[in-house]
């Protein structure tokens, strides 16, 4: 999210980004190593680390909005949450940022110890953050009454003031051009229906999950909870999902809290032996429903060098432009499940072949 020359200009002549750096510099000279997470309230992935970091209790900073601009020229892809790391490299995508965290800190890993739990995991967790993340851009422009009010706010978020004529002129142009991008992203009045469908889905399995239990893998969360909760985080803002978050899934409503701040649990991993939760199976089926059949269409298209592809998933249409990312996403969930020994595949095959998603990781 980028705010315009102008209120940067204003912002820089009130003092507000040097102060920041100020604050930000200072904290980095103590002996603690400080990260900085530069994101904003509106990003499903800034929301996802951020609450990752939170209940790892690895040092950080929180810097959103104007001050968080020039960590985005430090990276090759400029989309946020840009990290800037203690020594002062700057990294972003929020599922590579994990995994290079697991490896720099042991303490209160978000990865599953046995690797068949940590397959789904990953798995859940890139469904959360390739398809469940139209849910978030469908509910939030597609209804002009949330266009109107997240644009507004997430000018507001950008700016921390700077007048408000400012900043409702920066709310339409930023409208404008997320409304502009939505067939890009599948998320389209026609294709709606689908995405609807699929969030009930997985919200239903998350209700009744959530008065028994907060977590899939135990009493402590894996990177699977951070992946849904990023994406439902906006859900639980925007006006009209939240409404219906409030009417229909009051606990997962609630259960979005609960994730947001974790520093206090402690907790355990279930045992290797213990069976999957039935909300596992429930997000499976989605997986090997509609997304598995979305990733496979998607890179038959650009091995074809089409630009569209479309799909049938729960009786519904889908269609939208390709996407080269969403192929690595593909290689690197077949890669992980080839690493797997014969132990974790005999526990996931069955219950992968079961919700469909088995034959797409073998090809």
């Amino acid at each position: 999210m980028m705010v315009s020359n102008v209120v940067i200009a204003g912002l820089e002549a009130k003092g507000i980004k040097s102060m920041a750096q100020l604050t930000r510099d200072k904290m980095k000279q103590g002996t603690t190593p400080m990260y900085t997470i530069n994101g904003a309230l509106g990003s499903p992935y800034s929301m996802k680390i951020r609450a990752l970091m939170r209940y790892r209790r690895i040092p950080h900073l929180w810097v959103h909005g104007p001050d968080s601009r020039e960590a985005l020229t430090k990276v090759r892809a400029p989309v946020i949450p840009v990290m800037e790391y203690p020594d002062g490299n700057f990294h972003n995508d929020s599922t590579p940022l994990i995994y290079d965290l697991e490896a720099r800190h042991a303490e209160r890993s978000v990865v599953p110890p046995d690797p068949a739990c940590a397959f789904i995991a990953h798995l859940i967790e890139d469904f959360a953050d390739e398809w469940v993340t139209k849910a978030m851009f469908g509910y939030r422009w597609l209804e002009e009454v949330d266009q109107i009010q997240m644009s507004r706010w997430l000018a507001f978020d950008a700016m921390k003031g700077g007048g408000l004529q400012q900043s409702q002129g920066f709310a339409e142009q930023f409208r404008a051009r997320q409304v502009g991008r939505m067939a890009i992203v599948g998320c389209t009045q026609e294709n709606f229906p689908l995405i609807e469908a699929s969030t009930h889905a997985l919200l239903d399995a998350l209700e009744a999950h959530v008065v028994d239990r907060h977590f899939l893998f135990g009493t402590r969360p894996s990177l699977a909870e951070f992946g849904m909760y990023g994406q439902l985080s906006q859900l639980g803002v925007d006006p009209t999902a939240q409404a219906m978050m409030r009417k229909n899934y009051p606990y997962s409503y609630r259960w979005l809290l609960h994730i947001d701040d974790m520093s206090g649990i402690e907790g355990e991993w279930d045992a290797a032996d213990a069976p999957f939760a039935p909300i596992i199976t429930a997000w499976l089926k989605q997986v090997g429903e509609i997304y598995m059949p979305f990733l496979l269409a998607n890179a038959a298209a650009i091995e074809a060098g089409k630009e569209t592809f479309s799909i049938t998933a729960m009786g519904l249409p889908y269609t939208q432009g390709v996407f080269k990312y969403q192929v690595k996403c593909l290689a690197d969930l077949r890669a992980r499940y080839a690493a797997l020994d014969s132990a974790a595949r005999a526990k996931v095959d069955p219950l992968l072949a079961e919700a469909g998603c088995l034959d797409a990781l073998l090809r």
